[in-house]
């Protein structure tokens, strides 16, 4: 959500029971506007807060202007000191996959003990250490995951040009209260998969300038998401229950739209059982 109406947009996804103090609120509200200034980003979003034992890691994500390029990811463990994060590779993401459980909520904390395959452990000598992964790692392939799998935006948000590049729609005012009821209103705001794989025929209806991601409406498994009225039927609250803790809000009518995610920074692995 935009560190520019933090304050307000926190306020709209209060009805799950997540939330910061007012103290935060109040550093996070002069921080994040520093972080802009020093680092030189367009804009900075608030992504959220993913909770440790031993302490909680906030999140904040820069953007440039092209709005679909990597977006610059970084920590505070206070909401006033900040850490840039590295991106994330395929080997990040392949030693992620080993650790189970909560974050200790220290970025130096080390992993040892990660588990191995029959094929790795016939190739490693007795007197070689077993592999070290840091908590760092962890965090930024995390917050990776979560944007891809449950990072969404109004249909309309944004838009693409002819050169590929994706900007904020200026003309976008908000969905009606009808629209903003359905899953297929909103887009995963990430590199397609599911579009690339409809036909010509499926594609006739689409606009090219806005409908160039994937839609909620097929995520797997059905029925991960919840939609629900809030505030009085003012505010259109979307829950996903893949990943408990994040939240997506819109005002129907309005230019008011964002996501945040309070949690553990661990996948509900039992939702098809649930559901």
């Amino acid at each position: 959500m935009e560190a520019s109406s933090l304050p307000a947009a926190l306020e709209l996804v209060s009805g799950g029971g997540a939330g910061l103090s007012p103290e935060k609120r109040a550093v996070l509200g002069s921080s994040l506007l520093l972080l802009q200034r020093d680092y030189r980003f367009q804009r900075v979003w608030f992504w959220g807060c993913i909770q440790g034992v031993g302490g909680d890691y906030y999140i904040a994500e820069g953007l440039g202007p092209d709005r679909a390029a990597p977006r610059s990811r970084l920590y505070s463990l206070n909401c006033v000191e900040w850490s840039l994060l590295p991106p994330v590779t395929e080997e990040m993401v392949t030693q992620a996959e080993q650790l189970k459980g909560r974050f200790q909520g220290d970025p130096s904390f080390e992993y040892e003990h990660a588990e191995r395959n029959a094929e790795d452990a016939e190739g490693v000598f007795e007197d070689e250490k077993e592999p070290v992964i840091k908590e760092e790692v962890r965090l930024v392939v995390t917050i990776e995951q979560i944007d891809r799998a449950v990072g969404i935006i109004p249909r309309g948000a944004f838009v693409k040009t002819p050169l590929g590049s994706v900007s904020e729609n200026r003309n976008f005012e908000g969905l009606s209260l009808a629209e903003a009821k359905r899953l297929s209103s909103y887009f995963h705001f990430t590199e397609p998969v599911k579009l690339k794989n409809k036909t010509l025929l499926e594609k006739a209806d689409l606009d090219p300038s806005t409908d160039f991601l994937d839609s909620l409406e097929h995520d797997i498994p059905q029925g991960s998401w919840t939609v629900q009225l809030e505030k009085g039927g003012t505010v259109v609250v979307l829950r996903s229950l893949l990943w408990l803790g994040l939240t997506f809000y819109h005002v129907p009518m309005t230019k008011q739209y964002g996501y945040v995610y309070f949690g553990t920074g661990e996948k509900n692995l039992d939702l098809p059982f649930m559901l």
